[in-house]
C-alpha cells in the first residue's frame, strides 16, 4: 500500500548560505509555481513565495538568490514535524 504525503516540505538554499522553509499541500502545486519562478523573466526581479497555511503572508526573494533546491515528502502534519 502506498502512502500519501500530507504535504511537501521545500527548502530553498540561498546564494548568502541562508536555507529558507516552506510547505507547498502537493508536489503539483510546487511546480506550477516553481515553473513561473523559472519562466518568469529576470532574475533580478523579486517574487513572492507563498508561506503555505499561512495567508497573505510572503517571502519576497530574487530568482537569482536560489542556488538548490530541495523537495521532502511529508508524512505527519506540520505541527508533528
Amino acid at each position: 500500500m502506498t502512502r500519501t504525503p500530507r504535504h511537501y516540505k521545500i527548502s530553498l538554499h540561498l546564494s548568502g548560505g541562508q536555507t529558507e522553509v516552506v510547505h507547498f499541500p502537493t508536489l503539483e502545486t510546487f511546480q506550477e509555481w516553481y515553473q513561473g519562478l523559472v519562466n518568469g523573466g529576470s532574475g533580478q526581479a523579486f517574487v513572492n513565495i507563498p508561506f503555505g497555511d499561512l495567508e497573505g503572508e510572503y517571502l519576497v526573494i530574487r530568482p537569482e538568490a536560489i542556488i538548490g533546491v530541495r523537495v521532502e515528502p511529508q508524512f505527519a502534519s506540520i505541527d508533528d514535524a
